[in-house]
């Protein structure tokens, strides 16, 4: 494929492009509109498993479809995960439950496992790395544009339509995509004889699992010292265990260990899992920040988040540009994180009084970094890699870069709930007072247990539930609801900064790993070795 015409690349990543517009349109419409759909639904507590299950789900088609496509081309993989996402987008759209929507964007994140990877992938196909620096920023400006207006339309959606048409209307998209990819992507021969290793990958996925399902459980669900939870580890170990002496053995491993001994490989993964943690595990629960501890609308904080974006896509054009330019990137990864380490820093610093247009300008710093940086580790590792290695190699990283979000969520969702209990529990006695004040003309004092449920930041994100409490209450009991919600609003920005610290650890640590990475030249072809 690098040898094709110019014109026909160009039509080519249109079409691959525009699979990405449509996967990561539904993705970033989410953001926004989940505090809401939340409310309406209820299940705060299982909030971070919407994204969990879709990075689970996503990670696993991510490295099985990276092999798999190294084999039997990239077209018919890109096109059945185009057609699984918008099942999964519709099927969504029609959830009544909290686990509805959980299960049914687990059915969105196995399209989007196979749409991301190939799609990556093709680019590395039709460019060498000297050329794709470009082609990598104008990948991320697509990130950057349904960045821009999914969270936008997803807080309008949620404020002035029904919530169900956020999974709804970027529908027709996704039959455009399905044409253009149809149509303009070439069929690649598959090689001969080359076998599927089904036992690895099925050993792989049971590895996986029960590990993102401890995170995912410890600290909320169960304790962290718990037999479930360390049981579920032991699994993962042992399912580890098994699927790396089945990949020893076998021909065509699922994911060639030897890899791993590239030390450009084995360290641009683990930074990518790094920076997943820190960029997914924090930035989710802006959204929540905003919301509800500023209090802006679901709408108003689509426009709060847009200047990150365009932030983010301005500084990957530009590093794109450089990289190409120059064959260099270490200067730009490290200006990247400590730029993105910065503004995560100063994330944490806010608070109740925080203002939007300071939460604006960090977010400007953090998407300033993100754009410098995150594209340059896939590059690397498609760069230390032979071609043919290229699909299981931008899978794999794919996959640790998931599989850090995954697990960043995770983390950061049991911070959160953790840090809330315990404010909850040092504010109770002035929220009991206030409380208290509210229910004293109905001669019925509200006890500890009935404080709890009220004290329960979920009702933060619902500004229309919070003015039908204020507006049945007589004029004089005002005050003292107004003082009750500043408390819940005081503990959800306590428990976020310590999720937002947390985050910044993490993008520093990454920062620590990427003086460690060996520079090496970009190749000018995909057949240099």
């Amino acid at each position: 494929m690098e040898h094709l015409d110019p014109r026909k690349k160009v039509a080519i990543m249109m079409a691959v492009m525009s699979a990405m517009l449509f996967a990561a349109l539904n993705q970033t419409i989410v953001g926004t509109a989940l505090p809401r759909i939340i409310a309406e639904l209820g299940g705060m507590e299982y909030f971070s498993w919407v994204f969990t299950i879709y990075m689970l789900t996503s990670s696993i088609t991510a490295i099985l479809v990276g092999k798999l496509s190294d084999i039997y081309g990239r077209k018919p993989f890109i096109l059945i995960g185009i057609g699984i996402f918008i099942v999964g987008s519709f099927l969504a759209g029609t959830s009544s439950t909290i686990i509805q929507l959980i299960v049914y964007r687990g059915v969105q994140g196995f399209g989007a496992g196979m749409i991301m990877s190939t799609a990556f992938t093709a680019v590395a196909d039709l460019f060498s790395p000297r050329e794709r620096g470009k082609w990598q920023g104008a990948m991320s400006a697509v990130f950057g544009l349904a960045s821009v207006f999914g969270p936008t339309l997803g807080g309008y959606i949620v404020d002035n339509w029904d919530w169900h048409w956020v999974f709804w209307v970027f529908l027709p998209f996704g039959i455009l995509a399905i044409s253009l990819i149809a149509w303009l992507f070439p069929a690649q021969p598959h090689r001969e004889k080359e076998s599927v290793d089904y036992f690895g990958s099925i050993f792989l996925v049971s590895a996986m699992i029960p590990l993102l399902l401890a995170f995912s459980w410890a600290g909320t669900k169960y304790a962290w010292t718990s037999i479930e939870i360390l049981g579920l580890f032991a699994l993962s170990v042992g399912a580890f265990v098994v699927f790396v002496w089945i990949e020893k053995k076998v021909k065509s491993p699922a994911v060639p260990l030897h890899l791993f001994s590239n030390s450009i490989f084995t360290i641009s993964n683990v930074i990518a899992f790094i920076m997943g943690m820190g960029m997914f595990g924090a930035i989710m629960y802006m959204p929540f920040f905003v919301q509800g501890v500023i209090g802006t609308s679901a709408t108003a904080s689509g426009f709060v988040m847009m200047p990150m974006t365009l932030s983010m896509v301005a500084a990957s054009a530009f590093g794109g540009q450089i990289v190409s330019r120059t064959g260099k990137y270490k200067a730009l990864a490290l200006t990247g994180l400590f730029v993105m380490s910065f503004g995560m820093l100063m994330m944490s610093f806010m608070g109740i009084d925080t203002t939007n247009r300071t939460a604006v300008m960090n977010m400007i710093i953090v998407g300033l970094g993100l754009g410098l940086a995150f594209p340059i580790f896939t590059l690397t590792v498609q760069n230390a890699v032979e071609n043919r290695f290229l699909g299981v190699a931008t899978s794999t990283s794919q996959l640790f870069r998931q599989m850090g979000g995954t697990i960043g969520v995770s983390v950061m969702g049991t911070i959160l709930a953790v840090s809330m209990q315990r404010e909850i529990e040092q504010a109770l006695p002035d929220a009991m007072d206030a409380a208290n004040a509210m229910a004293i003309n109905a001669q019925s004092p509200l006890g500890r247990e009935e404080l709890e449920k009220m004290a329960n930041p979920q009702l933060l994100m619902d500004p229309a539930k919070l003015e039908e409490i204020r507006g049945s209450m007589p004029p004089d009991m005002a005050g003292y609801f107004d003082r009750f919600v500043q408390i819940l609003r005081e503990v959800l920005g306590h428990a976020l900064h310590e999720v937002f610290l947390v985050g910044t650890g993490v993008l520093l640590f990454a920062l620590l790993l990427t003086f460690f990475l060996k520079e090496i030249p970009l190749r000018t072809s995909n057949q240099e070795k």
